[in-house]
């Protein structure tokens, strides 16, 4: 392994964990209706005898600003897909029609918003982790590539340098997303 493709995938997979994070996010929710606040709930449907991605048992759009409108595609999952969101933890309470699903979006309490905020915050921290964990893949590849004779001990310590550079820069970005959406939740 070079050591250029070593850094190209140091980076790759910190910026998973960032993309990873962005999508988490998108799941907490702001007081808004948006279809991504639902789309990746898991859903037992039992007419199919498995788990699916309610995304792809149902079209969900928002039709005003404060209600989502969830129609199956299939009828027979309607109450597999009402009781996937009644048992969620976003404490949404979905009211099934006859061919489609609506989901009236409650206005945020104070205490409801912190709650989110320590949501968020806790899977920043988690997304912290997971970069520090591509940091220490990245500095076993340095270690790697020294004792392969592959770079000198002054190329270790560029590509460990790099490594922790690129470590700042994405611990960064995730503290910088994390207060974008405390933002929006506290947002009143």
């Amino acid at each position: 392994m070079d050591p250029e493709q070593a850094i190209f995938d140091v980076e790759d997979a910190m910026n998973k964990v960032v993309e990873s994070l962005l999508h988490d996010f998108t799941g907490v929710r702001t007081g808004k209706a948006s279809p991504s606040l639902i789309e990746n709930l898991d859903v037992h449907a039992h007419a199919y005898g498995s788990v699916m991605k309610l995304k792809s048992l149902a079209v969900i759009t928002s039709p005003e600003p404060r209600l989502l409108l969830v129609q199956p595609f299939d009828p027979s999952t309607t109450r597999d897909i009402e009781r996937a969101i009644r048992e969620s933890k976003l404490s949404l309470n979905p009211a099934a029609a006859e061919r489609s699903i609506r989901i009236p979006i409650p206005e945020l309490s104070e205490e409801r918003r912190r709650e989110m905020v320590k949501l968020i915050k806790q899977l920043a921290e988690e997304a912290k982790v997971r970069v520090r964990a591509a940091r220490k893949d990245g500095m076993g590849m340095a270690k790697k590539l020294k004792a392969d004779n592959i770079i000198t001990e002054d190329g270790q310590k560029d590509f460990e340098r790099e490594v922790q550079d690129l470590t700042n820069k994405y611990v960064k970005k995730i503290e910088d997303q994390a207060v974008v959406k405390e933002g929006e939740l506290m947002k009143v």
